[in-house]
């Protein structure tokens, strides 16, 4: 929201990709992630979706700060971008395993 704000009250909204980001990965993915949670209780207090969570929530940061500083002209920290991008998949990857594990807990 502070990002938006600022975009608004000073007119500069070149960062708007890093906003946009920052919405769907930290607010809507995380959201559908935790009404997952929600209705799978014993996966919801494991260790592994906690990590899984601190991982998402990381790589969301990491690649949101690398996403605006590209907008804010400094192309030379994409890498910064290519990481948090490939943390936020590795936490995506780690999620599916959860997902699937669990539905196969449901079947058996």
């Amino acid at each position: 929201m502070i990002i938006g704000i600022v975009m608004a009250a000073s007119g500069n909204h070149s960062v708007f990709p890093a906003h946009a980001h920052l919405n769907l990965l930290g607010w809507v993915s995380l959201f559908l992630i935790g009404i997952f949670y929600r209705f799978h209780p014993t996966l919801d207090t494991s260790r592994m979706a906690f990590a899984h969570v601190v991982i998402w929530v990381g790589g969301t940061i990491i690649l949101t700060c690398g996403v605006a500083a590209i907008y804010l002209g400094r192309p030379d920290l994409e890498p910064i971008a290519i990481v948090g991008s490939l943390i936020v998949l590795g936490a995506m990857l780690m999620f599916a395993f959860l997902v699937f594990r669990s539905e196969q807990a449901v079947m058996q």
